[in-house]
């Protein structure tokens, strides 16, 4: 049963205004940031009239409310950062400068990334196509378009993440970022899982490189003894995000979690079924969870 109204539609604005947005606790007593950098659903008009797709196949490559979905961070001690620009429009999951130079009308700097296997798959900083193949544009694009959407979305979300880390940081003397997804409940062509079925929740810790065991076993602990299925890293380890800002070393902590999208909308209509509160409610004991982490341990 849906809950919403019987088609998903676009936020159209004339440009993406306020890139994004933190809801902050009341005072910060957890040493955990929660970001949703897939949720963004303000589609510029330009963007939307250069695309070939209708504005449920544009979505398809959207985290759909899953900024929704942890908003009780803040009740926990921990900011939550979302994005508002589309995933589609630029990905802040990637490298800042991956791209691929056939989307493009005229040529690409030599120091841009083209030759890495998410440009390859059409998935770069600023895609080719969304998550199920399908090509976004009607023609090709320009270096300047991508570089202003790099410029005005992608950097300043970045600058605003490293930015709370670093407090947090300076307050615990360590962090665990928590960098929340949803995932198809199938893989898709440009999947490593084509065509297969897939478990409840996938956490990504950089196969054990980006943070402390202890944080991954807490929150996969945590979700099984609610009657999840979870696995690790598997198909997904962790993207930029994870890999850039999770150092166990230096005690800086960064975990992935995919949501399987069945479990809480309609992925064909990308409306909310009834699955969504029970999934809200579990993942609050997710958060309330990882809020309690043993500072101390992040620190050995």
């Amino acid at each position: 049963m849906n809950l919403e109204a019987p088609q998903a539609v676009l936020t159209h604005t004339s440009e993406v205004e306020t890139p994004f947005d933190v809801i902050h606790p009341l005072a910060r007593t957890a040493p955990v940031v929660f970001a949703s950098p897939h949720s963004g659903r303000d589609y510029p008009a330009s963007f939307v009239g250069a695309s070939r797709l209708d504005p449920v196949a544009l979505r398809r490559s959207e985290d759909a409310f899953v900024d929704e979905l942890y908003e009780t961070a803040p009740h926990h001690g921990a900011p939550l950062l979302r994005a508002h620009f589309p995933r589609a429009y630029a990905d802040p999951n990637r490298e800042p400068w991956e791209l691929d130079p056939e989307m493009f009308s005229d040529p690409l700097p030599e120091w841009i990334n083209t030759k890495s296997a998410r440009v390859r798959a059409g998935l770069g900083t600023v895609a080719k196509v969304v998550t199920d193949g399908e090509e976004i544009y009607k023609g090709k694009i320009t270096f300047a378009e991508a570089e202003r959407r790099i410029e005005t979305c992608y950097k300043p979300y970045h600058a605003r993440l490293r930015g709370l880390l670093d407090e947090t940081f300076a307050a615990f003397g360590t962090y665990v970022l928590i960098d929340c997804h949803s995932m198809p409940s199938i893989g898709g062509p440009m999947d490593r899982d084509p065509g297969l079925g897939r478990v409840d929740m996938v956490l990504g810790d950089a196969n054990g490189s980006s943070c402390a065991p202890y944080v991954t076993h807490l929150a996969q602990r945590a979700l099984e003894d609610m009657g999840y299925r979870v696995v690790l890293n598997t198909p997904y380890a962790g993207g930029f995000t994870t890999r850039n800002y999770g150092r166990p070393q230096d005690h800086r902590h960064a975990l992935q979690i995919e949501v399987n999208r069945a479990l809480y909308m309609d992925e064909r209509t990308i409306l909310r079924t009834e699955g969504f509160s029970e999934l809200s409610r579990d993942l609050g004991v997710l958060i309330e969870t990882l809020a309690r982490v043993d500072v101390a341990r992040l620190k050995t």
